[in-house]
């Protein structure tokens, strides 16, 4: 089957490939979807070009995270007819802590000089958009019984009770979906196979603003944290779940 990643490996990556073992986690027997990042800020409000679209969302991965939508939706309608939990990811917007990036480059006086916005720099528009970016997209909002965890850091886990609800609810296979691979999906799957959970990332779930790194992060976690499946291998998984339609009792005259 041809992968993402391939035009990307070298003639010795391919030699190395060849002969490695098949280190193929698979899935467990409890599963949770985790959907890492899908606010507004990285979709912007309409499909556009990349190059379009940072112009007014500067976070923005363009087309591919709404060419990815329409898989994230396959998938989280799979898990929700499975009835497993699902977890929804955003950023902890305005609480006034700098973000790991900004924390990093702080000015002479102790206060972050990257990324910090003052509401006088901003019109009307621009202090609409930063309202709205840490808001998840309406094509998959959270629905009541699904948890929203908001976080500071790239790893869905570090700071959040997230480890602590996998565990109330036994769960051992971790479904992930999200952006960026390159980032914020990659370090929660790390995370995530620390904590041994079995981590199946879905390779048409993920999105990242750069098709390269998008495409080598995959192979990468692939190859040392997780197992990247498609769409359609996630969905015959979570099919098995599903409880089926009750019988039609027959009505009789």
């Amino acid at each position: 089957m041809a992968r993402v990643w391939d035009p990307y490996l070298t003639a010795s990556d391919r030699e190395h490939l060849a002969v490695s073992r098949d280190r193929r986690v698979g899935f467990g027997r409890k599963p949770a979807l985790l959907l890492v990042d899908l606010y507004r800020a990285v979709f912007g409000d309409k499909p556009e070009p990349l190059m379009e679209a940072i112009k007014t969302w500067p976070s923005s991965c363009g087309m591919a995270g709404w060419n990815a939508l329409p898989h994230i939706q396959k998938l989280l309608a799979g898990a929700r007819a499975a009835q497993i939990p699902v977890i929804h990811i955003t950023m902890l917007a305005d609480s006034g802590m700098l973000g790991w990036y900004d924390a990093a480059h702080r000015d002479s006086g102790g206060r972050g000089s990257v990324g910090r916005s003052l509401a006088a720099d901003l019109d009307a528009a621009a202090l609409d958009r930063k309202k709205r970016a840490a808001d998840i997209v309406d094509e998959v909002a959270p629905v009541p019984g699904e948890v929203v965890l908001k976080k500071t850091a790239p790893s869905a886990f570090w700071g959040t009770p997230l480890a602590g609800h996998l565990t109330f609810h036994g769960i051992d296979t971790l479904i992930v979906a999200g952006e960026a691979t390159s980032g914020c999906v990659r370090a929660s799957v790390v995370e995530a196979a620390s904590h041994r959970y079995r981590v199946q990332v879905v390779e048409e779930c993920c999105f990242d603003r750069h098709e390269a790194t998008h495409a080598m992060n995959l192979f990468d976690m692939h190859q040392k944290y997780a197992d990247v499946i498609p769409v359609a291998d996630a969905l015959a998984y979570l099919a098995k779940f599903a409880e089926p339609a009750p019988a039609l009792t027959p009505v009789t005259a």
